[in-house]
This record gives structure tokens, C-alpha cells and sequence, in this order.
């Protein structure tokens, strides 16, 4: 997992949320609450890093950034990616509580750098219990928004403080009221850019671990296209952004690696959206150029450890039988 306190690109993906919702007229995504939670120093922030070309140094409190002057980079650059993911996670996470609704069993959304997330305030299903993994520093100082602004603390909301330097998330989870009986919709966002397959797969080996069979993840992924010389240029430009940031992506991974990595820890994909299915379900028909990453991809995977087995006891049968 990424071991910062609170990544800048992060931020970015809140100011995107946040703007889209206050000026996006044919919605991809509308996070109402996003500005609000986020609050309007950081927002400022991140609009003058955009307009002064991503140089942090520039940062001025005493200066107001220029919806024009960031317009091109914010289309081009910033938008797209957290807009179309994070659609694409709730829809996906509707559609695993409906499996639920009618018993009325309780099931559990666990973010992975949840940052300034507002799914737990706009939620209205009380079956689905919300845990937000993120650094101590990151969540204290969202905990300080929801405190000037007054909100109520969901009471199936649960803050899991982790700093993967030290901590284990297995064992935060668990003292945190995680119940690995229970149906877990996992949502991992926005990591693996910036990981190599082996930690990614790690992450995916203790969900896997930790969860119940038919329980999900999901994430995103760059493809292996992303630092190759033939990589679409704005794939290459905001491969040069991140690392300007401080924050560099990797080469990406090929969806039959994802696929073999999946298979290692008893998840099987349900859905994969590539950037031609991810472009015409999220961005078709648009007037504002805004468009489907080059290289980004969607994963659904579903935990079936009883596959696996079963798969390999027939294995272990035919073996016996030659």
C-alpha cells in the first residue's frame, strides 16, 4: 500500500470530484459533498498547483486560481480517471448490497485511502457498514472537517487508522469491529499506479485472507502501456506529472498478470472494463472533451475459495486415477 501520509494526486482526485459536481453540467459522477468535506483552503490549493503547472512552490494565500486558466490540464488530465472509478465502484457496490437487501444482512464497504470519501454521509442503506482505511494524519484532519462542519457521525461508519509502515491491516481491521464472516465489498482506488505487482498482490492477499467467499474487490489499473515509448501522450504526460509530484507511477500491468495474481488468492474477475468499454459507457456522447484514459482498466473480482478447492480436489482425483 502507499505509505504517505496523504499523496497530493489524492487530493487532486478530491478537488476533481468537487469541481465536476459544482460545474459539470451532463454529470459523470455528482459527489455533493465533496467541496464541502474537503473545505475551500485545500480546494484553493489544489486549483493554484494546477494553474502554476503542477509547481507546489507557487502556492499563495493570498491569490485565487483561474477556472480558465486550469480548464485544458483539468480536462485533459485530472478529471477523467477519479470521475468514471469512483462511478464505477458505487455502481458496483449497489449492485453487491441488492444481493442482500431482501434478508436484510449487514455487509461491510471497506475503503483503502479513503482520503475525503463521502460515501458514509450520503449513504442511506443502514445494512452497509462503511470502514475508511487511511494514515492517523489524513484522517484527523478530515475528522477536523466534519467537526467544523457539523456533521453527525454515521453510526455504521468506522475509522481505521493505519500507517502501513508500522502497522499490520489485518490486525486494524479486526480491532475495529471487522467481522470476517460477514459479505465485504472492498474498493482499492488509485494504488496500484504506483506499485509494483508483488505489493499490490499482498493487498490483495490479506482482503482475500480476511473475507468471506462472495465477498468483492475492486480497483483500477494502469495497463503496459503506460511508460512505454508508444503510450498515448497524455498517458506519458501525467506519468511526468505524478513524478513531478513526488509521487511516480510504475509501467503498469498486463490484465493476464492481474488475471494470474487474482487466481493466486482465490478471486476470480466478474467484470473487467478496459478504456474502450470504460469511454463508452462514462464518456460517449460528451461536449467538453473529456474522454477515457488510454491505459486505465476496471477490475470486479469475486472471492470463490470453494472453487478453488473443488478444482483442486478434481485434480487431485484424476491424479490418482492414472
Amino acid at each position: 500500500m502507499v505509505e504517505k501520509q496523504e499523496s497530493i494526486t489524492a487530493k487532486l482526485c478530491s478537488f476533481a470530484r468537487a469541481f465536476h459536481s459544482n460545474f459539470g453540467e451532463k454529470k459523470i459522477f455528482d459527489d455533493y459533498l465533496a467541496f464541502d468535506l474537503m473545505g475551500k483552503n485545500q480546494y484553493e490549493e489544489m486549483g493554484q498547483l494546477i494553474e502554476n503547472g503542477f509547481d507546489g512552490s507557487k502556492y499563495s494565500q493570498k491569490k485565487w486560481f483561474c477556472h480558465e486558466n486550469i480548464m485544458d490540464a483539468l480536462y485533459n488530465y485530472i478529471l477523467p480517471i477519479p470521475l468514471s472509478r469512483i462511478s464505477f465502484a458505487e455502481k458496483e457496490l449497489a449492485d453487491f448490497a441488492s444481493k442482500y437487501s431482501g434478508s436484510g444482512k449487514k455487509i461491510q464497504y471497506v475503503i483503502c485511502g479513503a482520503g475525503m470519501d463521502s460515501f458514509a454521509f450520503r449513504n442511506t442503506n443502514e445494512n452497509i457498514h462503511v470502514f475508511e482505511i487511511d494514515h492517523p494524519d489524513t484522517q484527523k484532519y478530515k475528522k477536523e472537517r466534519i467537526n467544523e462542519l457539523e456533521w453527525m457521525l454515521p453510526k455504521n461508519l468506522t475509522f481505521v487508522p493505519v500507517d502501513f509502515t508500522k502497522d499490520s491491516l489485518r490486525e486494524k481491521l479486526l480491532e475495529n469491529g471487522f467481522n470476517p464472516g460477514l459479505p465485504t465489498f472492498t474498493a482499492i482506488l488509485g494504488v496500484s499506479y504506483y506499485l509494483e505487482l508483488p505489493v499490490f498482490e499482498e493487498t490483495l492477499k490479506i482482503i482475500s485472507d480476511l473475507t468471506s467467499d462472495e465477498s468483492r474487490i475492486i480497483f483500477d489499473f494502469p495497463d503496459k502501456t503506460t511508460k512505454a515509448v508508444s503510450a498515448a501522450p497524455r498517458v506519458r504526460d501525467l506519468a511526468a506529472i505524478t513524478e513531478k509530484l513526488g509521487e511516480p507511477m510504475v509501467k503498469g500491468f498486463s490484465i493476464w498478470q492481474i488475471r494470474r495474481a487474482l487466481g493466486t488468492h482465490s478471486l476470480r474477475i466478474e467484470r473487467h472494463e478496459g478504456p474502450k468499454e470504460i469511454q463508452k459507457k462514462y464518456f460517449l456522447g460528451r461536449s467538453d472533451n473529456l474522454s477515457a484514459f488510454e491505459n486505465v482498466h476496471f477490475v470486479t473480482a469475486t472471492k470463490r475459495q470453494n472453487i478453488f478447492r473443488k478444482i483442486g480436489h478434481i485434480r487431485s482425483v484424476a491424479g490418482g486415477r492414472r
